[in-house]
């Protein structure tokens, strides 16, 4: 995938977006140390640019209803691009599948699962049984507590790409 090129001002404003969601064009502006317009029009490129995928908010979820949280590690039969598709299409599909990225090495996927009830939970890998997506083996941990959760930090990790 091609890089944009970011410049330090950029990096300010996706740290901004990233630690506090939509901010007012005064506020973004003050935290990205340059005037309003300027700071507008940047936030707008970055936008065009595909850079800022959305504006979310932290739900404390654990505190509305109870949730049962579950990761999960999943190893295909076969590896072939259809099969693939079709074990990624099954958990685009699923709601309760929170997060999935594809790994190399001992398996294929991890997934995290949040779930009303371990009942629900099990009815989900049952689901993804009977949907004949070539599952060789898989591996549940049940979350016990969150000991950290966040985001990466954008500036640092981004400090030697910027000129």
């Amino acid at each position: 995938m091609k890089r944009i090129g970011l410049d330090a001002t950029d990096i300010r404003i996706l740290c901004a977006v990233q630690q506090y969601g939509q901010l007012s064009k005064t506020k973004l502006a003050e935290i990205a140390n340059i005037s309003a317009t300027p700071c507008w029009a940047r936030l707008d490129r970055l936008k065009v640019a595909g850079l800022i995928r959305g504006y979310h908010g932290d739900i404390a979820i654990d505190r509305i209803c109870a949730i049962t949280q579950v990761t999960v590690t999943v190893s295909l039969t076969h590896h072939r691009k259809a099969d693939f598709d079709r074990f990624e299409a099954f958990v685009i599909g699923r709601d309760e599948i929170t997060e999935c990225i594809a790994t190399g090495g001992g398996m294929d996927y991890v997934l995290k699962a949040v779930s009303s009830s371990l009942t629900s939970f099990q009815a989900l890998m049952q689901a993804m049984l009977d949907a004949d997506l070539g599952v060789d083996r898989y591996m549940t941990y049940i979350a016990t507590r969150i000991v950290k959760a966040g985001r990466p930090n954008l500036a640092k990790l981004a400090a030697k790409d910027v000129s």
